[in-house]
């Protein structure tokens, strides 16, 4: 329910709503209405989705990181031989 995942994250009712309703217009999670409750569930087929999109990002991020970490080493390999 709305109210139990506000006080787990520390929020205000208004704002757990308002982030659950983005989440679900994301197919993050599902809701079921029963009478005045909603009740939220998490959708491991969303989340299958943007694993799959992040990835191919990852691995751009990894790859840039290397070369950075590389370029680095470098820098500090000549520092030290002008010391």
């Amino acid at each position: 329910m709305v109210g139990e995942v506000a006080e787990q994250v520390n929020i205000r009712q208004p704002q757990a709503s308002k982030h659950l309703k983005i989440l679900h217009e994301a197919g993050l999670v599902e809701v079921q209405a029963e009478a005045n409750r909603r009740y939220y569930r998490l959708r491991a087929e969303g989340f299958q989705s943007l694993e799959s999109w992040l990835s191919d990002y990852r691995q751009l991020w990894e790859d840039r990181f290397d070369n950075l970490d590389e370029y680095l080493k470098k820098l500090q390999a000549e520092g030290s031989k002008s010391d």
